[in-house]
């Protein structure tokens, strides 16, 4: 999708559809606007639906004067207009009450972007704006004044978040990966502290490996890869809608043949990947012109190390992340088809994937069919796509449900002599 060539009315209501679908917002809450070269805001009305809200009822503003629009704008174009004036930069700001950066609102608390890498690129340090009045002259000063030192999200106390971005689709990037880090860290209260990257842990997962990958120019596409483009689109498109991963976060990849592969792009919205982002590697090379996702080394020597995996995964998922970041082991024996699907789980400390993708890859087999990487994500591998996918779904499934059991008295680990037994019903090696 090419936000570029879309009008400000479209841009504004297709990202208020990815808000309201997800759960981020209210019928009644949140709102966007973008800045013209002109100095025109377009916003969203005040008092309208925000599940039914259509072009048609996007507001035109120039100063205080609408310009086009059936509808009053927000009550908030007073902070949206002050961060503008403040940051000329800026050129679309995003707000909305997402529950989990509420809570951390309520609290007085900003989450932690740095639990992994990506997050700390994507949001940068968040700033905090001091209470006032929704709609408020007062309010649009202290958005203004906390966006003027600097900051490109903001948390409001006891009221929600406000993102800006030279892009409206690079403010809703920031929104998603602030609102994810905000329910890892929920998830991760239940199980010990949630560990921080350093600048230099961080500047690990920047090494910028798919650069270096030579290029090809690869020949006319088979069916077969037209046929495995178009599955791996709709697998990404899945688990982003099921939030298994973010617009900015989560690979796939899948083998093509003995010497190939196609992997995830990077620096694609996973919501809106086509089969022409997918990137073909061959022998190490990668097509012309193509940027593959940045686990590419990873992926590579996972297959060349392991002839039976025929596809690789790997997400960010809030409830298995939380796992990740406090470095607490995901215990698959807890019910049978999480022990049956996803095995032994091993926690792999931070670097190894960076650096050590080779030793990684060797611990890949059919008894350890999916890793934790330590403040990064959960990798899963399998026969298919489908199985690689399903152990994405059933690891964050696992890890809900231990997280819940967590709050309601001991959990019961399934004992080894029934270990045992589903290991022979069900011929697992």
């Amino acid at each position: 999708m090419r936000y570029a060539y879309m009008h400000p009315r479209e841009q504004i209501v297709t990202i208020m559809r990815r808000v309201y679908g997800y759960g981020m917002t209210t019928t009644s809450g949140g709102n966007i606007s973008i800045l013209e070269e002109n100095g025109d805001i377009w916003i969203t009305p005040g008092g309208t639906d925000k599940g039914t809200m259509g072009e048609a009822d996007i507001v035109r503003m120039r100063g205080d004067r609408i310009e086009e629009g059936i509808h009053p704008p927000s009550s908030e174009y007073p902070f949206h207009r002050a961060i503008y004036e403040r940051r000329p930069d800026i050129r679309a700001v995003l707000h909305a009450h997402p529950a989990a950066l509420v809570a951390f609102s309520l609290v007085r608390s900003i989450p932690d972007t740095s639990i992994i890498p990506q997050a700390r690129a994507v949001c940068g340090a968040v700033g905090y704006a001091p209470y006032a009045i929704p709609g408020s002259e007062e309010l649009g000063r202290n958005l203004a004044g906390a966006f003027g030192q600097g900051f490109d999200t903001v948390l409001l106390e006891n009221h929600g978040v406000a993102a800006g971005g030279t892009t409206l689709l690079e403010a809703f990037q920031r929104f998603e990966t602030l609102d994810f880090c905000a329910r890892t860290l929920i998830n991760a209260s239940a199980l010990g502290p949630g560990r921080g990257l350093g600048p230099e842990q961080i500047a690990l997962s920047h090494q910028g490996k798919n650069y270096q990958l030579p290029e090809f120019d690869p020949p006319s596409r088979s069916s077969a890869e037209r046929s495995l483009r178009r599955d791996m689109r709709e697998l990404v498109h899945r688990a982003y809608r099921q939030r298994l991963m973010t617009s900015t976060e989560g690979t796939v990849s899948s083998r093509l043949d003995g010497e190939s592969f196609l992997i995830s792009p990077y620096g694609v919205d996973r919501s809106y990947l086509e089969e022409s982002d997918i990137v073909l590697i061959r022998r190490g090379m990668r097509e012309r012109g193509a940027l593959p996702s940045r686990a590419v080394v990873l992926h590579q020597e996972i297959y060349a190390a392991n002839p039976r995996v025929r596809a690789i995964a790997s997400a960010q998922s809030p409830a298995v992340t939380a796992f990740s970041v406090t470095g607490t082991t995901l215990d698959s024996a807890i019910i049978p088809e999480s022990y049956i699907v996803l095995r032994n789980i091993p926690l792999i400390a931070y670097g190894r994937q960076f650096n050590d993708e080779r030793a990684l890859a060797r611990e890949i087999s059919a008894r350890t069919p999916v890793v934790l990487l330590q403040n990064d994500a959960v990798l899963t591998t399998g026969e298919s796509l489908t199985q690689a996918f399903d152990r994405l779904e059933v690891a964050e499934f696992s890890a809900n449900a231990l997280i819940a059991a967590m709050k309601l008295g001991p959990i019961a680990r399934i004992d080894a002599s029934s270990l045992d037994a589903l290991a022979e019903k069900f011929g697992l090696v």
